[in-house]
């Protein structure tokens, strides 16, 4: 599975270049590295990368700009990788695009099997979007799988790719009650690893940008409290 998939490691650290290359090699990953956020920039653009492990606190260019910069040309998987675990950098991560936040010191198994889990979903994305063959309409939204598109009567909502992923899953399943654990595992893979305030941020800045169109379409995405999130249809 993982044989010649390429990863790109932007970290300023030597030593966490090296054990993450460590790793990431005895699982048949090919690894190239960059010391600094520019380098690293110019690499993830010159190159077809399977998936980014960058640092947020760099010299030259940090993280956050490094991913707002790649995402403007390219759609490749970026995990953030920062000794910063408050609630404001990871949606700060998020927003620009990051699919995954890992806070230091970590365990290089779980970087691996996140990486794992990455490259599983982009490969099911892309089989779904061969075969995608109509639109999710609801009263206030409307998905277009084909295109990779959300709108709310003539007016595109902006996601990124996990947010689209997490509208979408919730939207196949109108109604249904998912678990926090379960959407870990479902939309972003996670069996053993993953932190569940990862899922109450992507919800948070998932309603805000669908209320910034539409504030009916925000208001489909309910809280169950105690148990989880659904995606709630009014009866017309």
């Amino acid at each position: 599975m993982n044989a010649n998939a390429k990863i790109l490691v932007i970290d300023d650290e030597e030593r966490i270049r090296r054990l993450l290359r460590m790793y990431l090699e005895r699982e048949d990953f090919i690894v190239e590295e960059a010391d600094n956020g520019m380098d690293g920039l110019n690499l993830a653009i010159e190159n077809d990368y399977d998936a980014i492990l960058l640092d947020i606190m760099m010299p030259e260019m940090d993280g956050i700009e490094v991913c707002k910069k790649l995402r403007e040309e390219k759609q490749t998987p970026v995990i953030m990788l920062t000794a910063k675990g408050e609630e404001s950098n990871r949606v700060q991560g998020f927003e620009v695009g990051a699919d995954d936040y890992i806070v230091k010191p970590f365990s290089p198994r779980e970087v691996v099997l996140r990486i794992k889990a990455v490259l599983r979903r982009v490969k099911e994305s892309s089989i779904n979007q061969a075969t995608a063959k109509n639109l999710i309409v609801f009263p206030h939204l409307t998905i277009d799988l084909d295109a990779y598109r959300v709108t709310s009567g003539d007016e595109e909502i902006n996601l990124t790719p996990k947010e689209y992923e997490l509208l979408v899953f919730l939207a196949q399943s109108p109604d249904k009650v998912f678990r926090r654990e379960d959407l870990l595992k479902e939309v972003w893979h996670y069996e053993f690893f993953g932190d569940l305030r990862t899922v109450d941020t992507h919800i948070k800045r998932l309603r805000e940008k669908l209320s910034s169109v539409s504030k009916e379409a925000a208001k489909m995405i309910h809280t169950v409290w105690g148990v989880g999130y659904k995606l709630e249809v009014e009866e017309s």
